[in-house]
């Protein structure tokens, strides 16, 4: 997933004008889920459209089957891994999440969605690690922030 404007969005997560910042992160999120083109796109529109409507088991499988097609595309693993999650699979969100940052380094959202995965999964040590990786990342995200103080307070 190369782009040239990726190293300047990854650059601009890091300024202290939070237009600059919001506007890197929302160009990222557009440009993890149009990695595969309108097709792409469509898929994780129709997953989310199945998700809101309560077609958990639809949703899971067309994420499952987007995935086998598209094995590189990180945002069905990432959304496969949201699902997952609110289903309280946590262990099988924590490897889509680990899928998708082995993939995308550089993705905030799956380093944040490990470290949640991590702390429901009683191993805090690992989810500080993965909310530094989501802050080294995107510094400003204050939530990660939160997050570390909570799971090392846990660790006590």
């Amino acid at each position: 997933m190369n782009s040239p404007n990726i190293p300047q969005l990854l650059k601009n997560l890091h300024e202290v004008d939070q237009s600059i910042r919001d506007r890197a992160t929302a160009e990222l999120w557009q440009f993890w889920f149009e990695q595969k083109g309108e097709l792409g796109r469509e898929l994780l529109k129709r997953s989310q459209w199945l998700l809101e409507n309560g077609e958990v088991e639809s949703a899971e499988k067309l994420l499952s089957e987007t995935i086998n097609n598209y094995p590189d595309f990180a945002e069905a693993w990432n959304r496969r891994a949201v699902l997952y999650f609110t289903q309280e699979k946590y262990e099988k969100s924590r490897k889509d999440c680990e899928k998708v940052v082995q993939l995308v380094p550089y993705h905030f959202g799956a380093w944040h969605g490990l470290g949640l995965c991590l702390t429901a999964l009683g191993e805090y040590r690992e989810a500080i690690q993965a909310f530094h990786h989501a802050l080294d990342i995107q510094p400003h995200a204050l939530i990660n922030q939160k997050l570390i103080l909570e799971c090392t307070a846990l660790l006590n």
